[in-house]
């Protein structure tokens, strides 16, 4: 008799259930991702925050560690690594002098584009296997799933 429960997760016996097959997928983009930046000599965590400035230019830190689903404290030593490398500037913000905001430098962008364009080739190479209203449906469900994490 198939093994479902009110979410349905699992469809006979012998197969792994809905999470445990989100955690293999995750931890396999996870190694991707690693892979993926290493050439730049970024570590995936690095990628992720100059991702997220690229993205909202002029954020705070506290807004930054928000956006990465981190303490703030932990964000502290990623900009200070990123601004080591020259791809990231702090600014005093011009509507509070107290609180400072983050910028990519010109370095940072063109890592940012670099470093986008591998990723969306490798996604391509991942989910290119799948058919295109397979990519849309998967797109629509984690966007559900992911809303009711945020």
């Amino acid at each position: 008799m198939p093994l479902s429960g009110p979410s349905g997760t699992r469809d006979s016996p012998g197969e792994p259930d809905l999470g445990d097959l989100i955690v293999r997928v995750a931890r396999g983009l996870r190694q991707r991702g690693a892979q993926v930046v290493a050439p730049w000599d970024l570590a995936p965590h690095q990628a992720r925050a100059l991702r997220t400035v690229a993205r909202h230019d002029g954020i705070r830190p506290g807004e930054l560690a928000g956006h990465l689903r981190v303490a703030p404290r932990s964000v502290t030593d990623v900009l200070d690594a990123l601004e080591d490398r020259g791809l990231v500037r702090r600014h005093p913000d011009p509507g509070d002098r107290r609180a400072m905001v983050l910028t990519l430098t010109a370095s940072g962008r063109r890592l940012v584009a670099e470093v986008d364009a591998a990723r969306r080739a490798d996604a391509e190479a991942l989910f290119g296997r799948l058919t295109a209203r397979d990519r849309a449906t998967l797109r629509r469900i984690l966007l559900v799933l992911d809303a009711e994490e945020g």
